[in-house]
């Protein structure tokens, strides 16, 4: 199976997406099988149609979840994601409530993104620095993603977030933005700032080096299930791309790969385990899509490797998706 798997990766290549037009009547909420094809043992062969059967890893007994609620669409829709490193991968019930952090000061602070809502997640990337001096939230550097843009600004601190959203956030694209549509020819991964605003000194913006991001939500503070899910798929993912070449550790920066990511709450937790899959447009694109799949075991993470994570379809979509866009084709579930 794992030199199935290499043969696939080596001849996989990426279909480019087409231009479309960047008016947004042309956003419709399309059924399941238009935003993401569905896996077809026809054309993917048999194997789409099992789950792992070499996975050792298992939830707890007791590990109950909805398995009758209908999934797809049903997620309130975002324009930007903002992924905000804190070096945990827990934390207080609603991460604007901590105190003296980036997620407090975005959260309950009056500068707000103008280009659409944003969904603002606590993640477990590593500080970008060394924190000066605990007692002081502003001598402790950190480091943000933002996505679709997978962009990583550096050097942010609660007082800097202003600059960070008029500077970064509010100029660059959104899950509905026309591909590489703000995109500078220089560096095609870092959103240019507003003409009419000089960018901070401190900040300091520098490309994803990743092909492909996973991101689980693991907040056991909001829900158990999810602290307990996410370190298990995490090993079940790890398990599957090192074969590949593909596994990225949080201090890995080697171009390419997939990074996996525990963020906090993204709604659902009944649906555990969430999993949010972003797919670049090519080696250095931005975002082109994001698949967003619940009712995640560990035996289906061979499969989302093999066929969401490279190659955008999704496998038995009426248990598993709850939505997400495409932005080669101006398609969102919302």
């Amino acid at each position: 199976m794992a030199q199935h798997l290499r043969n696939f990766a080596a001849r996989f290549t990426p279909a480019s997406s087409r231009r479309v037009s960047p008016e947004p009547d042309n956003a419709k909420q399309p059924p399941a099988d238009r935003i993401f094809p569905e896996t077809d043992p026809a054309i993917d062969g048999e194997d789409c149609l099992h789950d792992c059967d070499s996975c050792t890893v298992k939830y707890p007994s007791r590990f109950s979840i909805d398995e009758e609620d209908q999934l797809y669409a049903r997620v309130d829709g975002w324009d930007t994601h903002l992924l905000v490193a804190t070096g945990k991968d827990d934390w207080v019930r609603d991460v604007a409530d901590e105190k003296g952090s980036i997620m407090e000061a975005i959260g309950k602070g009056e500068a707000k993104p103008t280009n659409g809502k944003m969904m603002l997640s606590a993640s477990n990337m590593p500080f970008s620095n060394t924190p000066q001096s605990a007692s002081d939230p502003d001598a402790i550097p950190s480091t943000v993603l933002l996505l679709p843009s997978f962009t990583y600004i550096d050097n942010v601190t609660p007082t800097l977030v202003p600059d960070l959203i008029s500077t970064f956030i509010n100029p660059s694209s959104t899950n509905m933005s026309p591909l590489n549509s703000t995109v500078s020819e220089s560096n095609p991964s870092t959103p240019p700032p507003s003409p009419d605003i000089t960018p901070s000194i401190s900040l300091s913006p520098r490309p994803c080096p990743h092909r492909y991001l996973i991101l689980l939500c693991s907040q056991r503070t909001r829900d158990a299930r999810c602290g307990q899910s996410a370190p298990l798929l995490r090993r079940e993912f790890e398990r599957h791309l090192r074969p590949l070449g593909l596994y990225r550790d949080l201090y890995d920066e080697r171009p390419g790969g997939v990074g996996i990511y525990f963020i906090s709450h993204v709604g659902g937790h009944r649906y555990s385990a969430n999993v949010m899959v972003y797919r670049r447009h090519g080696d250095g694109g931005e975002a082109a899509q994001c698949i967003w799949l619940a009712r995640v075991r560990p035996e289906n993470c061979e499969n989302i490797v093999r066929y969401t994570v490279l190659q955008g379809k999704v496998v038995n979509p009426e248990r598993h998706l709850r939505g997400g866009f495409d932005r080669s084709r101006r398609l969102v579930s919302w």
